[in-house]
């Protein structure tokens, strides 16, 4: 039998230190009992609590798990990175960026506030950027903006999604704070539809059931350029990926953004189901569920499992073993 070729063998040596990485954060972050679990909507204080599931998704197709990788959960704020992503695509940047800015908070991702000097939110990852989108996508696509919204997460996770109705439900009747949130925007003409309307669309996003291997693939996707690697079929376009990753850099993780860009350095987006789903750009996809939160929202294994790739795998954007873009390597060494 003759032996695998170099290109062949070097790929398989990186799989199989992802697995073995995977199964060693696994089993060392399992016994942590941090965290408490998102209680304000009663259907997620019904989720088992000690569920803990990691995915790797490369940009060739493979999907790497370890724990519960394929537990149902509801992919709640982790959705904001995609639907900003789809409106871009619809609308363009300009017109998406007069409903929302892309400026850090710092305040809790509830807060019921708008940039006073845009009156607008301050950025699609926090819930006030949230619903702005989905008021603009009503607005864009009418009474299927919903639908239309499932089927595009569907293409970037690579398979018919579907909404877990006992949680829509439960973030309808409790959802108060993002009521609240919805009129000031009405208010300040961010959108023109009705209120309810808006909502209903924002709150089914947020229970859409997805896994840790679905987070992993729709991380992949935006990995790809905006290309699901095991489909192949075209998502998002190449100038939306930049936007929505630029984002999720310095958003994603609620106000402990820039904690995560020093500890971390990886576009991401948190959700209080427990999902992270974070990128290495052209590389991998990672998507991480764990339910119980932190102060901040963010899952708490899930935070350190990201720490723990970041560093056994040298993910971070800074990494210093990054050569940096082979443009400017290629331009160095004309001379």
């Amino acid at each position: 039998m003759s032996a695998s070729p170099p290109a062949l063998k070097a790929q398989s040596s990186a799989h199989g230190q992802i697995q073995s990485g995977l199964t060693d954060l696994y089993h060392r972050l399992l016994p942590n009992r941090e965290g408490e679990l998102a209680d304000y909507i009663p259907e997620l204080a019904k989720v088992p609590a000690d569920q803990f599931g990691i995915a790797v998704a490369t940009a060739d197709g493979e999907v790497i798990t370890a724990g519960d990788a394929d537990a149902p959960f509801t992919i709640q704020s982790v959705s904001k990175a995609l639907t900003l992503a789809m409106l871009l695509d619809l609308v363009g940047r300009e017109a998406t960026y007069q409903a929302v800015g892309v400026q850090p908070s710092g305040d809790p991702f509830n807060a019921i506030t708008l940039d006073p000097r845009s009156n607008r939110p301050f950025n699609p990852m926090v819930n006030a950027g949230a619903i702005a989108v989905a008021g603009r996508l009503r607005e864009t696509l009418g009474r299927t903006a919903f639908g239309q919204s499932l089927a595009k997460l569907s293409e970037a996770a690579g398979r018919e999604l579907r909404v877990d109705e006992n949680v829509f439900e439960s973030e309808r009747e409790t959802g108060h704070r993002n009521r609240a949130i919805g009129h000031l925007l009405r208010a300040a003409e961010v959108f023109t539809v009705p209120v309810d309307e808006v909502l209903d669309v924002y709150f089914r996003q947020c229970s859409i059931l997805v896994s840790a291997t679905d987070l992993a693939v729709m991380g992949a996707t935006l990995a790809n350029i905006g290309r699901n690697p095991k489909t192949q079929r075209e998502v998002f376009g190449l100038e939306t990926v930049r936007e929505t990753l630029s984002v999720m850099f310095t958003c994603g993780m609620y106000d402990g953004a820039g904690d995560w860009a020093c500890r971390v350095g990886l576009p991401a987006k948190s959700g209080v189901g427990g999902g992270i789903m974070a990128v290495v750009n052209r590389q991998l996809g990672i998507g991480v569920f764990s339910p119980r939160l932190d102060a901040e929202g963010n899952s708490v294994r899930g935070k350190l499992c990201c720490v723990g790739l970041a560093d056994e795998l040298g993910l971070h954007a800074f990494e210093f073993t990054n050569p940096g873009s082979s443009f400017l390597r290629a331009i160095g060494g004309r001379g």
